[in-house]
This record gives structure tokens, C-alpha cells and sequence, in this order.
């Protein structure tokens, strides 16, 4: 076996930080850590190249919080089918719209604006979105089955938040477009 090989780097002093954070977390040498490090790049590096990062992130902040699920999507489209056929179909729809307000509260007040919301969406997998301007999208549908699930979430959502919102249906896409922002109101008490 032959002796390891030495080499030396220079890291400024943002990546000089978080070397001697991650050294210290995962309790490792300096040696270990950059081994560790180059192994995992080599092993993902080609991953790097075509992932969205904001929607890597998205998809992190979504599932750690224990809030979301991944569901099959023959799983989603039975849920859906079953649905339509079930007694209490209009119950589901006044609950959907209940936690699309829900949603909607949530997004206002972190003043999410209307792309980062339907990119947000769309990072759940309900659609592919295509932004045409900065107040026009494109979403492009999957099965039929999801559309009014999804128009409602949207109507809803940025209903809700605020937006006065025009989506117009065709074969397989909405078309949406932000016709307004209303101002929030308070009143003083």
C-alpha cells in the first residue's frame, strides 16, 4: 500500500467556516472530511448539473417538516377517482378549499409573490409550470382527473392571498394570469 498522498488547499473564509462546522458536527478529522466530501461529489456530481437548486430546497423544506408526503402518483389519481364517486365528494371539496385558505394565510404572511406559490406547487409534482410574464403562467397538466384539484388549489390560494386571478382551461394546460393585487386592509381598533 502505498503512503497517502498529501495536499494542500487554501478555503476563504466562508468556506473555512463551514469546513471547521461540518469538522466539528460530523466529528471527523480534516483528512476524513475531505475524503468524505470528494467521494460524495464524484459520486453525485452529474446530479449537481441538472437539479434546480430552489426546487431541491423547496422539496427539502417540504418533506422535513413532516407536513407532506410523497404518494404514488396511481396512488393520487385513485384517491382523485374515488373521490368523484363518493357520497361525500362535496364535503372533500369545502375541506380542500378549507386548508387551500390555510395555505393561503401561510403564504401571505411570508409574502410568498405568485411565481414562488406556483413553483412551489408545481415542486409537489401537481403540474409542470411554464412562466409566459411576470403575471402570466402556463401550467401544464397530467391526468384530467388532477384538474380540478389543482384549479381549485390555485383560485384558492391566490384567491386568497389576495390576487385576483383569470385562469382560462384548454386541452391539458390553465392558463393563469394576475389581473390584480388587492391591498390588505386593516382597520384600526
Amino acid at each position: 500500500m502505498n503512503p497517502p498522498e498529501r495536499v494542500t488547499i487554501s478555503l476563504d473564509d466562508e468556506t473555512a467556516n463551514l469546513f471547521k462546522t461540518m469538522k466539528k458536527e460530523l466529528k471527523v478529522s480534516q483528512s476524513e472530511l475531505m475524503r468524505e466530501a470528494l467521494k460524495f461529489y464524484s459520486k453525485y456530481r452529474t446530479l449537481f448539473d441538472s437539479v434546480d437548486e430552489v426546487k431541491v430546497r423547496t422539496f427539502v423544506e417540504l418533506l422535513s417538516t413532516g407536513e407532506h408526503v410523497i404518494v404514488d402518483i396511481d396512488h393520487w389519481l385513485l384517491f382523485l377517482d374515488l373521490i368523484e364517486t363518493h357520497p361525500g365528494k362535496e364535503r372533500f371539496w369545502e375541506a380542500h378549499k378549507a386548508i387551500c385558505a390555510a395555505h393561503a394565510e401561510e403564504f401571505k404572511y411570508k409574502r410568498y409573490p405568485a411565481d414562488y406559490v406556483l413553483k412551489r406547487l408545481e415542486t409537489c409534482n401537481l403540474f409542470k409550470l411554464h412562466e409566459d410574464s411576470n403575471d402570466a403562467f402556463t401550467i401544464v397538466l397530467g391526468p384530467d382527473i388532477a384538474r380540478k384539484f389543482i384549479k381549485t388549489e390555485i383560485e384558492e390560494i391566490l384567491g386568497r392571498m389576495g390576487l385576483e386571478v383569470g385562469i382560462k382551461e384548454d386541452m391539458a394546460k390553465l392558463r393563469v394570469r394576475i389581473v390584480h393585487a388587492y391591498e390588505r386592509k386593516v382597520d384600526d381598533a
